[in-house]
């Protein structure tokens, strides 16, 4: 099993920026990669970033350029760095973690970003 804690999530006004943190526990040694998620309520969850533990990332076109993901291998720490936010980026992100090649088998509880115009 894995673990993932979400941290990082506030409220902003549009055109700052904020770095969200996910933090893995457990058996993590069997991670594949990790993702960023959001979700907006009522609405299907959205995937943002994802990173490999070979480090390779991917991006949703809707936040490259704006979102960057990293990880810090030492802390099994995953993280999402936003820049210029928009009121539109108010939702509910979610980190997740997957051991094969394949759709995220674990998820975090999720944390709030909320931005104010």
């Amino acid at each position: 099993q894995v673990q993932l804690v979400e941290s990082g999530g506030g409220l902003m006004q549009a055109g700052g920026s904020l770095r969200l943190s996910c933090a893995a526990s457990g058996r993590t040694f069997d991670i594949h990669a990790m993702g960023w998620w959001r979700q907006i309520p009522g609405k299907q969850r959205d995937f943002l970033a994802g990173i490999s533990m070979s480090g390779i990332t991917n991006y949703a076109d809707s936040v490259k350029g704006r979102f960057t993901i990293s990880r810090d291998s030492a802390r099994d720490t995953v993280y999402l760095h936003m820049s210029n936010l928009k009121p539109e980026d108010t939702a509910v992100y979610l980190c997740s973690a997957a051991r094969y090649p394949k759709p995220p088998e674990y998820w975090g509880q999720g944390t709030q970003v909320t931005v104010s115009s």
